[in-house]
């Protein structure tokens, strides 16, 4: 009986192995949407920058192993995702907060370029998989996290950018500018998160532009492949 349970355990981690190499976009997927869930309850914890660090290191490699899979060259997001590890350890173990606008800085680059990524490797083929499916959704929250970690930098370059119903001149957390990029992003509305300065609404504008076009370019095309196999 043992044996027995111990080889329905081994075949259920190798599925789950199968599953996530054909799903990786799946994976990244998951774990950014936790991200979303978790940070919240740690950024205001005594270890938050801590656990931030960590955080965010792992997206980043997760989000690297996901480039390889994509036309997108692998040693660039390497260049860019080095260097951001190295000041989010620099932030979280050090404490030296005032690195937060460069690493914001180069996650954005980072992330912008693992979403083109996926967006070529969506668009390379007249099929759509399973896994482009999961690359579509993924692909919206490196957008999203992208956009986030541009209104970081902006914020620290311009304090006052950005202002919301609670304590309306504190400086906005990653949390409110995570709602405020998804908000834009999906062409919801604002919300109690708002743009204050010029550049900070023209860089609100660009997002909400850039989630229209996503929409209207990329994920119709997936659903109409999808449509088209399906009578086929």
């Amino acid at each position: 009986m043992k044996h027995d349970g111990l080889d329905n355990s081994k075949m259920k981690y190798a599925r789950l192995l199968v599953l996530m190499r054909r799903h990786p976009s799946a994976i990244l997927l998951v774990v950014q949407l936790a991200g979303l869930v978790l940070y919240p309850f740690v950024e205001s914890a005594r270890g938050g920058p801590v656990a931030l660090s960590t955080f965010g290191i792992m997206v980043l490699i997760i989000t690297t192993g996901m480039v390889r899979r994509t036309p997108g060259y692998t040693w660039v997001s390497v260049c860019i995702a080095l260097p951001a590890i190295v000041l989010l350890l620099l932030q979280g173990f050090l404490g030296m907060g005032w690195l937060l606008p460069w690493s914001a800085a180069l996650e954005a680059v980072f992330y912008f370029y693992a979403a083109g990524s996926l967006i070529a490797y969506m668009m390379k083929d007249w099929h759509a998989t399973t896994d482009e499916l999961f690359a579509a959704s993924a692909t919206f929250t490196l957008l999203a996290w992208a956009f986030t970690y541009l209104f970081v930098v902006l914020q620290a370059l311009q304090p006052g950018s950005f202002s919301a119903a609670v304590n309306p001149q504190a400086p906005r957390t990653w949390t409110e500018l995570m709602f405020l990029s998804f908000a834009l992003l999906s062409s919801t509305g604002i919300g109690d998160v708002i743009p204050l300065k010029p550049p900070a609404r023209a860089l609100a504008s660009l997002e909400m532009f850039v989630g229209v076009m996503y929409l209207a370019a990329v994920v119709s095309r997936l659903i109409g492949l999808t449509l088209l196999q399906r009578r086929s």
